[in-house]
């Protein structure tokens, strides 16, 4: 037992580097060749069929990861939580998401103030640019709910589901970004790999206080 936590407690540390490398790679080389490549090719395929119709679709689906959208999923998800008497599960969403989608999110804004895109804008958004808040959020919102739903269901069948739709909204969410014109690509993956890095951090002590609150 004391072996398999050992690799396990390996295994995420192994992960909070690389997500911390990725991200500073891309943090540090908005201008480089690579980035700009990589930006300019994934905007042109996500913009390369804007229409009425899809705009539509689009603004919808970023609404899940706006902060009004997140907040208010929390909101519930909390007050289920609540009610089904999971209440550390409850406080565990709310601080992870708070701090996480809110905080952590502007202070690598302030950090980083990278302007916005200028190429084909479909919506004006303020602030800046990179990490993507609405990415960023909806990692940490829908991992955080796929990680609740993993410690209250025992069945396979949904836990495998909860992944499968925590996964599919984050991406189409980070899409949706590209789309309306307000991110970079790279500010996309980037608020995908800041936002794992907050869920790893939060499981781990979750994990650790869960075990302590049992002893």
């Amino acid at each position: 037992m004391k072996r398999q936590k050992i690799w396990l407690g390996s295994f995420l540390f192994i992960l909070l580097v690389i997500f911390s490398w990725m991200f500073l790679e891309i943090a540090n080389n908005f201008d480089g060749t690579q980035i700009r490549h990589f930006d300019l090719q994934i905007i042109h395929l996500v913009q390369s069929n804007i229409s009425n119709r899809l705009t539509t679709i689009m603004l919808f689906i970023t609404f899940f990861g706006s902060v009004k959208g997140v907040a208010l999923i929390t909101f519930i998800a909390c007050i289920c939580l609540y009610i089904t008497r999971h209440r550390l599960l409850a406080m565990y969403l709310a601080i992870t998401v708070a701090l996480g989608a809110g905080a952590f999110n502007q202070i690598l804004k302030l950090i980083f103030k990278r302007a916005r895109p200028d190429i084909q804008p479909i919506i004006e958004q303020s602030g800046y640019s990179f990490p993507s808040g609405h990415s960023m959020g909806s990692m940490i919102l829908y991992g955080s709910l796929a990680f609740i739903l993993y410690k209250v269901y025992n069945r396979l069948w949904a836990k495998i589901i909860g992944v499968i739709i925590g996964v599919f909204l984050v991406i189409i969410i980070g899409i949706s970004r590209i789309y309306l014109g307000v991110h970079y690509p790279s500010d996309v993956v980037g608020g995908y790999l800041a936002g794992a890095f907050w869920i790893l951090i939060c499981m781990i002590a979750f994990t650790y206080f869960e075990g302590k609150s049992k002893k």
